[in-house]
């Protein structure tokens, strides 16, 4: 497949560069950056980034150089998974961990899995501790000192006019705070974190709550204190509005109680009949569900984040490699079961839905009966259908070793298409109207456009 066929956004590049501004410095001009309102509103994008700590294994999704691996690593898979576990699907995936669902959402036209997402500049320099890496990706950049990529698209969206203080929930996490929200430079982006079950943060009790009485006044009116009208919540609103000056706390009284409303009417949210893509009883596709129903329920929602280990375990697998294969398995069940909930809801043409980590990992199967840290790993991309055209499977690896056989790892061929994780960053960036975001990604282009 040549590079031009591999992935389509349907963009209007619009504006021309402007003038260049440093993609490494830590304050961003979001005037410099190039906003196209056509391909904004064109796109009407929202996505669900799922980010897989640790650095998980390719191999769910690509073994297709499964004989000379298995002839070249330094313990036995088939000893060790059972020569029945290690199952090769038509396009080249573990079938037991999790490839049987990757095969039917590429039937389906509904995802596109990327083999060669490279990181040849960490390659040169080995570069491959969690800690970097991981903010690197969820920077979009190698400067340090650089802002996550969601701090710097809702910096650029509220200079466009796009998101402001009554756009509710921009940015949602069921991961806690992450680099994709880090607070270097002058903009500070808070994400609203929110649990599976919509544990409410903003809600107020009732106005006839018996917590808002004190112990004696409860013994004195046992039958009668929960009818009575207990007005604290109001009363200390009121005082705050009243004495606090700054217009923005004000607000904030005010939003609290929208925001009550949302949460409930979340809660509140039923969920289709998926039939047999019914999500599993996991945390992990609880949390995804949750996505789901906030992202498609709500069109001032851009991006909402969850971490690919909730509920499923972490994916630095140096050892024990079995655990991994159940993990993966979770996972794209998971996945299969938010894209037909997506398509239930005819969402899976705006909505997508991407998936990566650190880096991949080598594929020698160590002593420990694991895999060592790598530079190649797999992008999967779901949904999105406006503006992404699926292509299936995009890219070949071939097995290469450097070195002791712990350096046996799978890499891009000469002619493959590949691309550095900072596309991913890029691409986000342009899904959401920005038209020069190389400036924010060192140099680094969009996944094919």
């Amino acid at each position: 497949m040549k590079r031009r066929n591999f992935l389509k956004l349907s963009a209007v590049t619009g504006a021309a560069l402007c003038a260049p501004v440093s993609a490494l410095a830590a304050r961003l001009d979001p005037s410099q950056i190039s906003f196209s309102t056509e391909v904004y509103n064109a796109n009407a994008a929202q996505t669900i980034i799922v980010f897989l700590y640790g650095g998980a294994s390719q191999l769910a999704g690509n073994l297709t150089n499964i004989d000379e691996i298995k002839s070249k690593s330094q313990s036995d898979y088939d000893d060790y998974f059972g020569k029945n576990k290690i199952t090769v699907t038509a396009n080249g995936c573990w079938q037991q961990a999790g490839g049987a669902h990757i095969e039917s959402m590429i039937a389906s036209e509904d995802m596109t899995l990327f083999r060669s997402c490279y990181s040849a500049a960490r390659e040169k320099v080995n570069n491959k501790a969690h800690g970097v890496c991981v903010e690197q990706n969820q920077k979009g950049s190698f400067e340090e000192n650089s802002a996550g990529v969601l701090t710097n698209l809702s910096q650029i969206l509220e200079h466009n006019g796009v998101i402001d203080a009554d756009t509710i929930l921009p940015f949602v996490t069921l991961d806690g705070n992450s680099k994709f929200y880090a607070q270097e430079g002058p903009y500070a982006l808070y994400p609203v974190g929110v649990t599976s079950d919509f544990s409410n943060p903003y809600a107020r009790y009732g106005d006839y709550d018996w917590r808002y009485y004190t112990r004696a006044e409860r013994v004195a009116n046992p039958k009668t204190y929960n009818k009575i009208p207990a007005l604290l919540h109001k009363k200390m609103d009121d005082l705050s509005l009243r004495y606090n000056r700054n217009p923005k706390i004000k607000y904030a009284f005010n939003k609290r109680a929208e925001l009550d409303l949302f949460m409930k009417e979340m809660k509140d949210v039923a969920t289709p009949d998926l039939g047999a893509n019914a999500y599993p009883n996991l945390r992990f596709a609880r949390n995804l569900e949750s996505a789901v129903k906030i992202i498609s329920n709500n069109a001032d929602t851009k991006v909402v984040t969850i971490s690919g280990s909730s509920g499923l375990g972490g994916w630095d697998d140096h050892d024990d490699g079995k655990e991994y294969v159940d993990r993966s398995e979770d996972l794209f069940k998971s996945l299969k079961s938010a894209v037909a909930h997506l398509k239930a809801l005819n969402k899976l043409d705006n909505v997508n839905i991407m998936v990566f980590g650190d880096f991949g990992r080598n594929v020698n199967l160590n002593s420990s009966l694991g895999w060592d840290h790598g530079n190649l790993q797999n992008f999967y991309l779901f949904g999105g259908k406006k503006y992404f055209t699926h292509q299936g499977v995009v890219g070949e690896t071939v097995l290469t070793q450097t070195g002791p056989i712990n350096r046996l790892f799978q890499a891009p061929k000469v002619d493959s298409y590949q691309f550095e994780p900072l596309s991913i960053a890029a691409t986000i960036y342009k899904l959401y109207g920005i038209t020069n975001p190389e400036l924010l990604t060192d140099s680094n282009l969009p996944i094919e456009i």
